[in-house]
C-alpha cells in the first residue's frame, strides 16, 4: 500500500508537499476550480479549449484537464438532464440526447405559445402582404415594427426572402414553420383580409416609403 507521508528517509514528494484527493486539490475550496469551470461554461456559446481556460484562471492545463473530465463523469453518473463533453477542440454543456424531445418541446411551443398584440399585428401584416420590407410593415402599422420583426424572425415564424429591385430593402415573408403553427398546408388558407384593409393603403405604404 502506498502512502503520502515521508518514507522513512524523511524525503517529502517532488513538489515538496503532500498531495491533496483530486476533489480537495482545487475543486471545492471557495469559488475553486469547479465552480470555476461551471460558470465560464455556463455562458460560454461554443467549445471553450482548455489552453484558454488555463489562462483565464491561471492553472495549469493538466489541472483543468482533470477538474473538466471529473465534472463530466460527476453529471453523467447522477443523470443529469446535461452533460459536459469535450468536441471541436473545447468543453462546452449540451442537454442530454435523451431530453431533446422535452427540450424541443419547451423550445418551439412553451416559448412561442403567446405573442404581444404588436406582433400578432405585425406578423398579420407580413403574411398577407408578403414579401414585404420593414418600410411598409411600419406604414401599414403606423409604427416602427423593426424590433418586432427581429423577434418575429429569432422565433422561427418569419424570415428574410431577399431583398427590393428598387430599393435595395430587406423582403420578409412568413415561415413553414408559420403555418405549422397555424394548421394550414398553404397561404392559400388564409381568410380573406382585404374588406379590413384601407382602400388606400397603396399611397398609404408609397408615401411612406418616400419619407423613409
Amino acid at each position: 500500500m502506498t502512502s503520502d507521508f515521508p518514507d522513512a528517509s524523511g524525503d517529502l514528494p517532488a513538489d515538496g508537499d503532500i498531495p491533496e484527493p483530486a476533489d480537495e486539490a482545487g475543486l471545492d475550496d471557495g469559488p475553486g476550480l469547479r465552480a470555476s469551470l461551471e460558470a465560464i461554461l455556463l455562458v460560454a456559446d461554443e467549445p471553450v479549449p482548455e489552453v484558454l481556460l488555463a489562462q483565464v484562471l491561471e492553472r495549469p492545463r493538466g489541472e483543468i484537464a482533470e477538474g473538466l473530465r471529473a465534472l463530466a463523469a460527476e453529471y453523467t453518473a447522477d443523470g443529469r438532464g446535461f452533460d459536459l463533453r469535450e468536441i471541436a477542440g473545447g468543453w462546452r454543456f449540451y442537454t442530454r440526447e435523451d431530453c431533446a424531445p422535452l427540450v424541443e418541446r419547451f423550445v418551439r411551443d412553451g416559448q412561442e405559445v403567446r405573442l404581444t398584440q404588436a406582433a400578432l399585428e405585425t406578423l398579420a401584416v407580413i403574411a398577407y402582404r408578403q414579401p414585404v420590407s420593414r418600410a411598409r410593415v411600419s406604414a401599414v402599422r403606423g409604427v416602427n415594427c423593426d424590433g418586432v420583426i427581429r423577434t418575429l424572425v429569432l422565433r422561427g415564424l418569419v424570415e428574410d426572402s431577399g431583398t427590393d429591385r428598387e430599393t435595395g430593402a430587406i423582403l420578409y415573408c412568413t415561415t413553414g414553420y408559420f403555418l405549422e403553427r397555424l394548421g394550414m398546408a398553404s397561404l392559400d388558407d388564409l381568410p380573406d383580409l382585404a374588406p379590413f384593409l384601407p382602400e388606400n393603403i397603396e399611397d398609404i405604404e408609397d408615401n411612406e416609403g418616400t419619407r423613409a
